[in-house]
């Protein structure tokens, strides 16, 4: 498998060099367009090299390239003997843990939305998902295309996805560069785990945005009015060769950041956070973030 990408992955001041890997293939079956008279792939504007002459469209099959310059010519006919796709329905085939299916099957999202007539049937169906905490497997046809699909329950909503094949799934054991042997020291487990912890946060989709989107925009305006815009200079990123070291600088850098978070909202509260010192380290022992309840 050859990588898509090179960089990083960093939490904290710890950065990880990584290759990208396409994850899923698609194995649709492709059709070519050919002349019917000479089988000739057809260019955009329906035009045949070979014929030189443009062609109307009962004149143009479906073709399958099965070797270079090779085609199997199928006809509307040939394609009436498939298992039909089916109408616009989704089928639901088994309920799951959501929890089991890697979200490298999920394709494509969407909302279902009840019709006319169909509220209460919808509702039923959405509250008993919520109630066993289970999602649904399911088969849709879209268009010509029959997929797996999952479907769960998402607030107000049914949202569906559709997955891919398994067979659609890149094997990542594929993958040379993670056939590797490290060892890890116990400490650099619990540092890590550690950090990990004090980065953790509840999922708030809101507060990610798309910076260079943003910046792109920007630039953008600037254009429009006429006016320079200054880039503004990169931060220049610390170099920290020993890993434990950039554990640790990332651990006190991540307890930082939470104590100036803590002490905004307690201000926001007007409740400041106390801290009790020991020694260099210093602990929130309040809870800046609570509210006070109404008497």
């Amino acid at each position: 498998m050859r990588p898509v990408w090179k960089g990083a992955v960093s939490f904290g001041l710890v950065y990880v060099p990584v290759k990208m890997f396409t994850a899923t293939e698609k194995k649709d079956v492709k059709f070519n367009y050919l002349h019917v008279k000479c089988n000739t792939p057809i260019q955009y504007r329906r035009y045949c090299s070979a014929c030189d002459q443009d062609v109307p469209m009962e004149e143009i099959v479906r073709g399958y390239q099965y070797e270079k310059g090779r085609y199997v010519v199928l006809r509307e006919g040939d394609l009436e003997v498939l298992p039909p796709g089916g109408p616009h329905n989704v089928e639901i085939l088994d309920f799951v843990d959501l929890a089991r299916i890697d979200p490298v099957y999920y394709d494509k999202a969407y909302y279902l939305a009840p019709a006319a007539g169909g509220e209460k049937v919808y509702a039923l169906l959405k509250r008993a998902m919520q109630e066993t905490g289970k999602a649904a497997v399911a088969r849709v046809a879209i268009r010509s295309k029959v997929s797996l699909a999952v479907l769960r329950a998402a607030g107000e909503t049914l949202s569906m996805s559709t997955m891919f094949y398994p067979d659609e799934v890149r094997d990542a054991g594929a993958i040379e560069e993670v056939h590797y042997q490290v060892e890890l020291s116990e400490n650099e487990i619990k540092m890590a785990v550690s950090l990990i912890e004090r980065l953790s946060a509840p999922f708030e989709p809101q507060k990610y945005t798309d910076t260079r989107r943003q910046a792109l925009m920007d630039l953008i305006q600037a254009r429009v009015a006429g006016e320079a815009m200054v880039a503004p200079a990169a931060p220049e990123a610390a170099k920290v060769v020993d890993l434990m070291e950039a554990l640790k600088a990332s651990i006190d850098l991540a307890q930082s950041k939470r104590d100036a978070a803590g002490a905004q909202a307690g201000e926001k509260g007007g409740r400041p956070a106390r801290r009790k010192k020991s020694g260099n380290e210093a602990t929130v022992t309040g809870n800046p973030g609570r509210r006070r309840k109404s008497s």
